[in-house]
């Protein structure tokens, strides 16, 4: 039996919305670090995953829940 190789796409959601992969090159990091500038709380949301998900692999940025003082 053959076996395919597929490459899986990456794809990042943050707060129900979906972010393109701005490119390969850019590690999970760095696309965090560049929508941190359009969505401030990515500058200390967490990062889960990857998570496969049909031919994607899915990162989500959660928000850092705390508390002040």
């Amino acid at each position: 039996m053959p076996v395919t190789v597929t490459k899986m796409t990456r794809q990042f959601l943050f707060n129900g919305v979906r972010l393109p992969d701005p490119g390969e090159h850019m590690s999970v990091d760095d696309v965090k670090a560049l929508y941190a500038a359009q969505y401030p709380e990515l500058a200390t949301a967490a990062v889960n995953g990857p998570e496969a998900v049909g031919d994607k692999m899915r990162y989500t940025f959660e928000r850092a829940i705390g508390s002040k003082g």
